[in-house]
């Protein structure tokens, strides 16, 4: 008996919550709201029912237009990140190509070889600092662990139960920018 009427005062409370809130709509659309007693008439009901059908059509064609825009807009961001993203590095890589053609127009005109080698060796630390300061570093591999992440397995060798598993030499550096490896050192493991 007691849950009856809990029910029906539930069912009475979302009725009268379900007609207020249908009252703030109707005031939020600039309509009238009926009056307690008075009914709306169904052709009323049908065009609350049909402007609130436009306004939301109205509003679904407006978002999906600012998404396409959106959208477009971004892309041809992106575009443009792309075309100039390396120009950055490429700038600061000018100067390591003068050194070089200023290297090689050296070597033609001279006989002293202990010169050209001490100015490619200077060539060499001022590419490495570029590298170092554009977050570029090599990967380890004197004596250590083969790493299947950062090194790549050329071909084993037999070198004892110590050196098993372990870098015995590297044919080509690998390198990382950040944490991610842009060349993996090609190295040879021993067996």
């Amino acid at each position: 008996m007691e849950e009856e009427k809990i029910e029906e005062m539930e069912k009475e409370t979302a009725q009268q919550e379900a007609q207020q809130e249908s009252a703030e709509m109707h005031s939020e659309n600039g309509e009238t709201t009926p009056q307690e007693g008075e009914e709306i008439s169904v052709e009323d009901q049908l065009k609350q029912a049909r402007n609130r059908i436009e306004e939301l059509e109205d509003k679904n064609l407006r978002m999906m237009a600012e998404f396409d825009n959106y959208r477009r807009r971004t892309n041809k961001e992106k575009l443009e990140l792309m075309a100039t993203a390396g120009e950055k590095i490429f700038k600061e890589m000018l100067p390591l190509v003068d050194d070089f053609e200023r290297a090689v127009e050296a070597m033609g005109k001279t006989d002293d070889i202990d010169a050209v080698r001490e100015g490619i060796n200077l060539i060499h630390q001022k590419f490495v600092s570029f590298l170092d300061k554009n977050d570029v570093h090599p990967i380890e591999t004197d004596g250590i662990d083969f790493n299947t992440d950062e090194h790549e397995a050329i071909t084993t060798f037999a070198a004892g139960e110590e050196k098993k598993g372990k870098v015995i030499d590297c044919t080509q550096k690998g390198y990382k920018l950040g944490d991610k490896v842009i060349r993996f050192a090609k190295v040879v493991v021993g067996e």
